[in-house]
Parts: structure tokens; C-alpha cells; sequence
């Protein structure tokens, strides 16, 4: 297999078992070798008490996103640790995009960073993803 259609068969593991990515309505747009880009509409069910969109969501948004782009290499990844920056609200019916970009990838070891940007291409959220690599693949393998 190219390492495309390792991601790809990766993903697509990955994205039948997701229950909580497709629960969100987040839909993934493209993947590749260390990189994932994926989307989702803000939804009335997703406004905090000041009506905009809750902060969880869009972290959820940045947390599928890492995911998929460090598990594109089809060995089973899980994140070590995480932090968001909020730049600016995110109101209702408002399309979000993330896009996770490999910074490095050094044995095990993993740095994404994943920028959130809205319908009008403002950046509404950056995140920054460590991950380590596990034991087993996502999809499996022919030998």
C-alpha cells in the first residue's frame, strides 16, 4: 500500500467506529501522511449559557481532527497531551474548519497543530497535539 492509501483506509477504521465525531455532525474532508482536515456546523444543541459556541465542542472539533491526522499512518495513536487557545466566539450556524498539521514526528512521539478557522476564514482557535504511538494498527493489514 502507498502511504495515501494507508491513510485512507485508516481513516475510513477510524471513522466507522467513531460514535462521538459522527454524533457532532463533524464530517472529515481530507486526510493525508500527517494530516487531517475535518468540519462541522455549529448547532443550536452546541451554545453554552452566552450563546455562543461552548468551548468543548470546538476542542472536540481540534481533538478528532489530531487524531486522525497521527493515526494517518495507520499504527494506533493516542494523545499525551493537548493545549487550546480561543481566539475570538463562535456563533450559531457557523461552519468550523480544522486543519491538523504534523510538526514532527520523532519515534513514538508526535506535535500537531491544528488551526480552527470559520465560514469567513477567521481563525476562531489554535491547538497544539502530543501524541505517542501504541501497539497494533488502526485498520488492518494485508500481509
Amino acid at each position: 500500500m502507498t502511504p495515501q492509501e494507508l491513510a485512507d483506509a485508516a481513516a475510513q477504521a477510524m471513522y466507522e467506529n467513531d460514535h462521538a465525531t459522527k454524533a457532532l455532525g463533524i464530517v472529515l474532508e481530507a486526510v493525508r501522511p500527517g494530516y487531517a482536515r475535518m468540519s462541522m456546523v455549529v448547532r443550536q444543541d452546541m451554545l453554552n449559557g452566552h450563546q455562543i459556541c461552548h468551548g468543548g465542542m470546538i476542542f472536540t472539533l481540534c481533538d478528532s481532527t489530531f487524531a486522525f491526522a497521527c493515526n494517518s499512518y495507520n499504527i494506533n495513536t493516542v494523545a499525551a497531551g493537548c493545549t487550546i487557545e480561543f481566539m475570538q466566539p463562535v456563533s450559531f450556524d457557523d461552519h468550523l474548519t480544522a486543519e491538523a498539521t504534523e510538526q514532527t514526528l520523532s519515534g513514538r512521539h508526535g506535535v500537531y497543530d491544528i488551526r480552527v478557522t470559520n465560514r469567513a476564514a477567521k481563525v476562531v482557535a489554535l491547538f497544539r497535539g502530543k501524541s505517542t504511538q501504541i501497539r497494533g494498527n488502526v485498520a488492518p493489514i494485508a500481509e
